[in-house]
C-alpha cells in the first residue's frame, strides 16, 4: 500500500472529492480559503494508489515572531475509521507544521453524533464516537470534552437541522403551518438573487446587530461570499408592500364600524367580537403610520428579512440573516424557512464530536 501527501491539490480535484463525500462541508471547499482571505492556506491531500483518499483545507495564522497556528475548519475530509489513513494524514500534516514554526494544528470534523428532538437531550449518545477518538488520541491529539457552551468551540457542535426529501411541508409541526398562513395573510413574498440584493440584505444585518448586541459581518464579507460561490450562494429576501396592507386595514376598518353600527345592542357576544377586531385593525394601521414615517408612503415592496446562502456539495448552509423587528409578526422568518426548502430550521439538532486540538 503506497501513501502519498500533497499540499497543493488542484481545485477540480479537491472540490470534486469534497463534494461527493459523507463528511461533505463548506468550509472545507477550495474556494473557502478565498473568503478567509486574511489567513494563508494550503490545500493538502492524500492519495492511496493514485487515488485521492484524503483532503484538508488547512488555513494559516500568522503570529509574532514568525510563528503561526494551522486550522482545518470542519475538516480535514476522510475515512476517519482508516486509523491507518488518519494517522499518515497527521503525520504529515505535523512534519509540515515544524517546519513552518507551528505552535498547534486545532481541527474541528463535522463527524455525526446523532440526530434528536432538541426537546429530548440524551447524555448517554457517546459510545459510537468512541472509536474516532481513539484513532485521534492515538495521534496524540486532544479532545476538548462535548461542550454544551458554544464559546468553548470555533464552530457549534449543534445545528439546528432539517434533511431534504418530498412533500416535508406537510409533515411540519401545527404551530409552524399557523406561522406560514400568518405570513400569507399579510402576503410576505419571497424573492432571491445575488449581489443586486446586497445593501437590502446589509441594512437587514446591521438591524439585527443592533437588536441583539453582536458584531456579525458587512457588505464587503457578504459579497466575497457570493462572488465565491457563483453557482451556489443565493440571497432570499422577504417582502411585504406596507401600502397594500394598509389600504387593505382601511377599508376593512370601515366595514367594521359600518356592521357595529348595524349590530342589534343586544347581540354582546357578536359585538366584542367586531369591537376586537377593530381595535386589531386600528393597531395596524397605527403601525403602517409609523413605517411610513421612515419608508414613504408609497406603492412598493419592502425588505424586512433575508438570509444569506450557500449551497455546495449535497449540503446548503444558512449562513447569515437578518430582520425589521418592526415586522416581526408577519413571521418572515417562517416563508424563508419553510418555502425555500434548501434548509429548514425546525426543532431538530446535529450534533458533532468537534473540539479537537494538536499541541504539535
Amino acid at each position: 500500500m503506497s501513501y502519498l501527501f500533497f499540499k497543493n491539490i488542484n481545485q477540480e480535484e479537491f472540490d470534486e472529492f469534497v463534494k461527493n463525500h459523507e463528511y461533505c462541508n463548506l468550509l472545507q471547499s477550495y474556494n473557502w480559503a478565498k473568503v478567509k482571505k486574511n489567513w494563508d492556506h494550503m490545500y493538502t491531500g492524500v492519495y492511496k494508489d493514485n487515488e485521492l483518499v484524503a483532503t484538508g483545507l488547512v488555513l494559516i495564522k500568522r503570529l509574532p515572531l514568525s510563528f503561526c497556528m494551522y486550522y482545518l475548519p470542519r475538516g480535514p475530509i476522510m475515512d476517519y475509521k482508516d486509523k491507518e489513513l488518519v494517522q499518515y494524514y497527521f503525520d504529515q500534516l505535523k512534519k509540515l507544521a515544524k517546519k513552518d514554526h507551528c505552535i498547534f494544528i486545532k481541527f474541528d470534523p463535522a463527524i455525526h453524533v446523532n440526530d434528536y428532538d432538541s426537546k429530548s437531550y440524551n447524555i448517554n449518545r457517546y459510545k459510537e464516537t468512541e472509536l474516532y477518538l481513539d484513532t485521534f488520541k492515538s495521534c496524540k491529539a486532544i479532545h476538548h470534552g462535548y461542550t454544551t457552551s458554544i464559546a468553548d468551540t470555533v464552530q457549534p457542535r449543534f445545528q439546528s437541522n432539517v434533511y431534504s426529501y418530498e412533500n416535508i411541508d406537510e409533515t411540519l409541526p401545527k404551530h409552524t403551518k399557523r406561522l406560514i398562513k400568518d405570513a400569507d395573510r399579510r402576503n410576505v413574498q419571497i424573492i432571491h438573487g445575488q449581489g443586486e440584493w446586497l445593501d437590502e440584505f446589509s441594512r437587514l444585518v446591521e438591524l439585527t446587530e443592533s437588536r441583539k448586541g453582536v458584531a456579525l459581518r458587512d457588505k464587503g464579507y457578504f459579497k466575497t461570499l457570493l462572488e465565491n460561490y457563483l453557482n451556489g450562494g443565493v440571497i432570499f429576501l422577504a417582502t411585504c408592500n406596507v401600502y397594500k396592507l394598509n389600504e387593505d386595514a382601511k377599508i376593512k376598518k370601515v366595514k367594521l364600524e359600518k356592521e357595529i353600527v348595524q349590530t342589534c345592542e343586544n347581540a354582546k357576544k357578536k359585538l366584542h367580537r367586531l369591537e376586537d377586531q377593530l381595535r386589531s385593525v386600528d393597531k395596524d394601521i397605527k403601525e403602517f403610520k409609523e413605517i411610513f414615517s421612515e419608508f414613504g408612503q408609497e406603492d412598493k415592496d419592502i425588505a424586512i428579512a433575508g438570509i444569506l446562502s450557500v449551497q455546495y456539495g449535497n449540503t446548503c448552509e444558512m449562513l447569515y440573516a437578518g430582520m425589521d423587528e418592526r415586522f416581526k409578526k408577519f413571521m418572515p422568518q417562517s416563508c424563508h424557512n419553510i418555502k425555500n426548502m434548501w434548509k429548514t430550521l425546525n426543532g431538530h439538532l446535529k450534533e458533532d464530536v468537534h473540539g479537537v486540538i494538536w499541541e504539535v
